[in-house]
């Protein structure tokens, strides 16, 4: 039987499911995470709040990979805010602090992958843990999302720049 999902799960769970819509919506309609939208703004108050809801939640009873990529989240969302106001990264400042903010969405989800696929459906989850071949593939496949949206996130800011 898997195991049940406590009170301040559910509540870490509606909260990520809150900010990873408010990044889709981010994307989608802006193509970044801005900070200065309400889309953007929704997002990193999610991202704060389920990283620290995180930190109760654990099944190793402890710090785990969980808690650690949480941190290297929030850390990336603090750096996506702060690099554009470091003179000195020229140009270079929205392609890093756009990266860093779709990092930190990256990141948002890499447990989640693995708590979905090993807790849902309830009855008989379809991945037995973080090693199963499905969650290492699924896992894989939101690799190469990244990696293909952070491309074509650069392309448009370049796009974006020339024509400025």
């Amino acid at each position: 039987m898997p195991h049940p999902i406590s009170t301040l799960g559910a509540v870490h769970t509606a909260i990520s499911v809150v900010t990873f819509a408010a990044g889709i919506v981010s994307f989608v309609r802006y193509r970044k995470i801005d900070p200065a939208n309400r889309a953007g703004q929704l997002y990193l108050v999610g991202m704060l709040i389920s990283v620290f809801t995180a930190f109760g939640l654990s099944s190793t009873g402890g710090f785990n990979a969980g808690h650690a990529l949480g941190i290297l989240a929030l850390l990336a969302t603090l750096g996506g805010l702060l690099i554009p106001r470091i003179d000195f990264l020229g140009r270079a400042r929205p392609y890093l602090s756009q990266f860093a903010f779709a990092f930190s969405f990256f990141l948002l989800l890499v447990p989640g992958i693995n708590e979905t696929l090993t807790r849902l459906p309830a009855s008989h989850p379809l991945a037995s843990g973080p090693e199963s071949p499905l969650v290492r593939g699924a896992l894989g496949a939101w690799l190469g999302i990244f990696v293909l949206g952070a491309i074509l996130q650069f392309v448009w800011l370049r796009s974006q720049r020339s024509r400025a």
